[in-house]
């Protein structure tokens, strides 16, 4: 956060007692949202607000419904029915929202209340019967308590719908028509998201007036505040690269992201074995036990956090200046979500893409559609780490401050009898045992590194190069073993995260693994005939795949799919129809010719 600093230097529109609490916050200045609700224009419009995440918007939108909520008053009265309403997609967002509006109001005497699920509904109801200013909550439990006449919208005067667009993705439309429809027809209605779908402009259309359309436009280069890094690394060395990095950063907060509340389990319990002092935040955990992870992050007690990605919006932990993602990000959107947890409101971040060495084409795919350009770099090794121990151990015994009265006698006596030698002998150790051994990495070839960047590489907007040369498919499968996994078209089930998964799940490479089907309910694929015991045992363990995702033998290849892919064997001769290697003929050739064409998976 600036240092504090002379209140004129806030622009004169916001509220006096809105610009007392940023200047005793240390604002020295705003963003460029910030600054645009503070423009007179918008003091009593509805508004359609779009900025990058990290923005300061509940700053921003606390400052907007000001002169709703207070006009000219200094501060609110004796609160009865709520006058304003701020409707968030999480929990946690909903939480933090509540918290930073808390100190934004404090000088104005506000009384807050939230609604979000998984927290005490009597507790809630009775703080809405006490009375507040302003409610703060996530659409289900706010609609919940409309329901039933806990909360009365009758006096309200504002809106705000926070990170609306994904309030649409994660299905909250009934929800959110249901209470804006709740409300009275004279109020403001301000919608502030990241993107402005179509989803988002409809819902304007229908539940604002003549809504002010405010696009604080961000410029075409990334973000000046967030360094970001692409850290190649073997596939097999992903976790030991994560464990290096956080052991050769300054950062005294970090977040890792993965994809699966597995892998979150697994990689904090590793670092956990590993001394460093890690939480967890995903979706399967209470809410209890997220606000407590949350809490202890900003309380310092822990300094990483490991998390899938209902973290990477709207969650605001100060001072993060690093976010590690262990999982290469599967669009530009969550790229850029996950990232926008650091580098905020000004403080600078490092971003880090752990990219298994086949997984290079996706990430450097992904930065582009994102604009972004990352220095490429190897993971951080021993001897690089041991360097750092050695400096920072140096300068703690540099810095240390001459004994004083208490300890001088002992250290008089100390230094009489033993050597200064043994002295700081005993320091070094005593210091390098407290700090976690660095992984042992194996080193990328410097060609490897800083080989010919792919044409995922060009600038968004320029002719795209040639298509780079697949990789040699999977072995002559003439042997393989068809397996089955219960996701099919119905979940939008992907070669791209399918292969992947079957990989991680049985503990083989993708090069065992054949043809891969996707039916409406399931998909078929098939593995090497020598992996194919060690497969299906590794499937069977406890934990072996992903909660709710079945895979099992087969008990035979796909018919119709199978003669439509079938491969030519490598020693087929010129002109000769290569033979189906599975047993049933084609029933249905439309379905046949539905699958022809299409790649067997990702090269």
């Amino acid at each position: 956060m600036a240092p504090a600093h002379d209140a004129d230097f806030l622009p004169t529109p916001i509220h006096p007692s809105l610009a007392s609490a940023l200047e005793a916050k240390g604002y020295k200045h705003l963003t460029p949202v910030q600054l645009e609700m503070a423009d007179k224009r918008y003091a009593e419009a509805d508004l359609l607000v779009s900025a990058q995440t990290g923005s300061g918007k509940t700053v921003a939108f606390g400052i907007a419904i000001a002169s709703s909520l207070l006009g000219s008053a200094s501060h609110f009265d004796r609160p009865d029915r709520p006058l304003g309403l701020i409707i968030a997609p999480t929990r946690e967002l909903a939480l933090q929202v509540q918290q930073e509006l808390d100190w934004l109001y404090g000088a104005a005497r506000i009384q807050t209340a939230t609604c979000v699920g998984g927290m005490d509904v009597r507790k809630e109801r009775r703080a809405l019967e006490r009375g507040a200013h302003l409610v703060v909550g996530t659409p289900g439990r706010l609609r919940d308590h409309i329901g039933r006449g806990a909360l009365d919208l009758g006096a309200l005067h504002t809106v705000v719908l926070d990170e609306a667009d994904e309030m649409l993705d994660l299905g909250f439309r009934e929800d959110l028509e249901y209470i804006l429809g709740a409300a009275p027809a004279e109020r403001r209605t301000l919608l502030f998201s990241a993107t402005v779908p179509r989803g988002i402009a409809d819902l304007a259309k229908t539940f604002q007036k003549d809504a002010q359309r405010v696009a604080v436009t961000v410029s075409t280069d990334q973000h000046a505040d967030i360094e970001y890094q692409m850290m190649l690394v073997r596939r097999d060395e992903r976790e030991h690269a994560v464990i290096n990095t956080l052991l050769n950063s300054d950062s005294t907060s970090a977040l890792v992201f993965c994809h699966t509340r597995e892998a979150v389990r697994h990689l904090t319990a590793r670092l956990a074995n590993r001394g460093f002092s890690v939480v967890s935040l995903s979706g399967e955990m209470a809410q209890s036990e997220r606000s407590n992870a949350l809490q202890a992050m900003r309380d310092g007690k822990a300094h990483v956090c490991v998390a899938t990605d209902v973290a990477a919006r709207g969650i605001d932990l100060p001072n993060l200046d690093l976010v590690i993602h262990a999982d290469v990000p599967s669009n530009p959107a969550t790229l850029l979500h996950r990232s926008g947890r650091t580098g905020r409101a000004g403080r600078k971040g490092v971003c880090v893409l752990v990219v298994p060495q086949h997984r290079r084409s996706a990430a450097q795919r992904v930065l582009a559609l994102a604009r972004l350009t990352a220095v490429e770099r190897a993971a951080p090794g021993i001897a690089e780490i041991e360097a750092r121990y050695r400096k920072d151990i140096m300068d703690t015994a540099l810095s240390t401050a001459e004994p004083d009265e208490a300890e001088a006698a002992f250290v008089a006596e100390l230094l009489a009898k033993v050597a200064p030698e043994r002295v700081a002998a005993a320091f070094l150790r005593h210091q390098l045992s407290s700090r976690p051994l660095p992984e042992d990495l194996t080193p990328l070839p410097a060609a490897e590194i800083h080989a010919k960047k792919s044409r995922y590489d060009k600038k968004v907007g320029h002719e795209r190069g040639p298509v780079p040369a697949r990789e040699p498919r999977g072995p002559d499968m003439e042997d393989g073993v068809w397996f089955t996994l219960s996701l099919g078209r119905k979940q939008r089930a992907d070669p791209k995260w399918l292969l992947p998964m079957i990989c991680k799940a049985g503990g083989v490479t993708k090069r065992d693994v054949g043809s891969i089907r996707i039916e409406d309910a399931q998909t078929r694929f098939e593995i090497a005939g020598d992996k194919a015991a060690s497969f299906a045992e590794q499937v069977n363990r406890p934990g072996g795949t992903e909660r709710g995702i079945v895979i099992a033998p087969a008990g035979g290849a796909p018919g119709p799919a199978r003669q439509a892919k079938a491969k030519v064997r490598k020693d087929a001769k010129p002109g000769k129809k290569p033979a189906h290697r599975g047993k049933a003929a084609p029933s249905d050739p439309g379905q046949a010719r539905k699958h022809k064409g299409k790649p067997r998976r990702p090269g």
